[in-house]
C-alpha cells in the first residue's frame, strides 16, 4: 500500500518554480531542489518524476500563475485597449520590482532549454501562440469597437505586441530602467490609437 504524501504538492511545486526561475534548468540539480523543497530526492522522483518532468510541471505552473492569471483578470473585464495597457503596465512593474533580475521563466526557457529540447520547444512555442492570440483578440475587439486603429492587420499588431513583450522581459534583466521600459511601450500604444 502506498504511503500518503506528507507534503503540500502545490507548495513544493511553487518552491521548485522559484529555484528553476532564479537559477535556470542546467544549473539546478535534484539535490538543489530537494534542499529548497524540503524533500528527499526519492520523494521528488516519486511525486514529480525526473528533473525534466519537474521542470515541465514548474513551467506549466508558472505560466498559469502569471500569464493565465493576467489574461483572466484583464480580458473581458476591461475594454480591449485598456486590457493591453494593463497587461504591459503590470509587466513593466514586475520587471522593475524583480530585484534578482530573474526575468520571465518562459522567456528564460525559450533561451536556455527550448533550443536543445524538442518538447520544450513545443511547450514554449505553444504558450507564445496563446500570448499572441490574447493580443489578437484584444486588437480585433478594439478594431470592432473603434478604440484601436485599423491601419494594420490585427495579426501584425498582435505579433508586434508579442515582440515588445519579449523584448521588455529580456532587456529588463540587464537594464531594469523605468524610462527605458516605458519608452518601449509608448510608441506601440501610439500605433494602437485610432
Amino acid at each position: 500500500m502506498a504511503r500518503p504524501r506528507e507534503f503540500d504538492e502545490d507548495t513544493a511545486l511553487r518552491l521548485a518554480v522559484e529555484h528553476f526561475w532564479e537559477h535556470g534548468y542546467e544549473a539546478t540539480s535534484i539535490r538543489d531542489l530537494a534542499a529548497v523543497m524540503g524533500l528527499t530526492s526519492a520523494s521528488i522522483y516519486n511525486a514529480f518524476g525526473d528533473k525534466h518532468s519537474l521542470y515541465r510541471r514548474a513551467l506549466d505552473y508558472y505560466v498559469e500563475q502569471s500569464f493565465g492569471d493576467r489574461v483572466g483578470r484583464f480580458e473581458g473585464n476591461l475594454p480591449p485597449r485598456d486590457a493591453i495597457g494593463a497587461f504591459f503596465r503590470e509587466i513593466v512593474e514586475r520587471s522593475l520590482a524583480d530585484e534578482k533580475r530573474k526575468g520571465c521563466m518562459l522567456v528564460n526557457s525559450a533561451l536556455e532549454v527550448a533550443p536543445h529540447d524538442p518538447e520544450f520547444q513545443r511547450v514554449v512555442s505553444g504558450v507564445l501562440v496563446q500570448v499572441e492570440a490574447f493580443f489578437r483578440r484584444c486588437v480585433e475587439a478594439g478594431q470592432r469597437d473603434g478604440t484601436i486603429s485599423r491601419a494594420q492587420p490585427s495579426e501584425d499588431m498582435a505579433r508586434t505586441l508579442l515582440g515588445m513583450l519579449l523584448g521588455i522581459r529580456v532587456l529588463a534583466r540587464t537594464r531594469p530602467e523605468r524610462d527605458l521600459l516605458e519608452g518601449l511601450v509608448r510608441p506601440v500604444f501610439a500605433m494602437l490609437m485610432p
